[in-house]
């Protein structure tokens, strides 16, 4: 039987990515996948690139390079995406986690921050969870804090995967709720929430490139009205849940800023604001409300 070493592979992945083709792969694809695959560090690959591998991880190996190149994104493979200081599961029911949405972490922990000290337990609602990236880094950095975060999501496959991820990141002081945004909270009082926020579809459904990411869930990326069609809801929907003087904050398109700040004041936000993500596109949205 032919082996096949480190070093043959790493060969093999320059040749995957040099070349100007439509199944170009970037490269910390492949040494991510080939690291997972043979279950070493990334020194690993500089050290002993004359490891050989067994015929296992060889075919575990080209198998997964061909899902790359036909669509499957790494973490899919992988079954793990890092976000914030965390590590997420992620399966065919959840986005992947991008790192622009820790623009969103940061800016409601940031506001958080800035609000007088209070004893009494303060509560976060994330709408449209999916993996519970959002709600669980939030809950991690202020479950010291007294701070209780809600997370809801219409998918019970993409809630149970949040709750995993929950488990395995230490993380208690959160609840999930099947709901469609927040047709389920009832059970809380009038004015409950100092934050809300939401990371909800926002790609026009006729959008090109929804074609290049058919291995998420289209439902959890596209919404009607050139992708304005929940977060216009949420905005509008979000006064008798959120206290006086409470935050709400959006993530959004690159070319959504102007439009989304118009639908905050049309709904009484004051104090709106765009932030812009690490490639300085408009992200995030934030208002508090009156």
């Amino acid at each position: 039987m032919t082996t096949v070493t480190i070093r043959q592979i790493k060969q093999h992945i320059q040749q995957l990515t040099n070349g100007d083709t439509d199944n170009q792969l970037p490269s910390f694809w492949l040494t991510d996948w080939l690291l997972h695959v043979i279950h070493k560090p990334a020194l690993f690959l500089l050290t002993d690139e004359g490891y050989e591998l067994t015929s296992s991880e060889l075919t575990q190996f080209n198998a997964g390079v061909v899902k790359m190149q036909q669509g499957t994104p790494l973490a899919y493979l992988t079954g793990q995406q890092a976000f914030w200081s965390l590590s997420f599961t992620v399966n065919e029911h959840t986005l992947i986690p991008r790192p622009d949405t820790e623009v969103l972490v940061e800016q409601v922990l940031g506001w958080i921050s800035t609000q007088p000290t209070c004893t009494s337990k303060k509560q976060l609602l994330d709408l449209g969870t999916g993996s519970g990236c959002i709600a669980i880094s939030l809950a991690h950095e202020l479950k010291h804090a007294n701070w209780q975060v809600v997370a809801v999501d219409l998918s019970q496959e993409a809630l149970n995967v949040a709750w995993h991820n929950a488990v395995v990141n230490d993380v208690a002081n959160i609840e999930f709720i099947q709901s469609s945004w927040y047709n389920e909270l009832s059970i809380y009082e009038k004015k409950s929430f100092d934050v809300i926020v939401s990371n909800p579809p926002y790609i026009d459904e006729a959008d090109a490139h929804l074609a290049q990411l058919k291995a998420e869930p289209i439902s959890a990326l596209s919404a009607p009205r050139q992708g304005l069609a929940d977060i216009e809801h949420i905005v509008e929907q979000a006064s008798p849940y959120l206290r006086v003087g409470g935050l709400l904050a959006i993530e959004h398109g690159f070319d959504q800023g102007a439009a989304v700040r118009h639908i905050f004041l049309d709904n009484g936000f004051e104090s709106v604001n765009t932030v812009q993500d690490y490639g300085g596109n408009d992200r995030v949205t934030l208002g508090q409300s009156q």
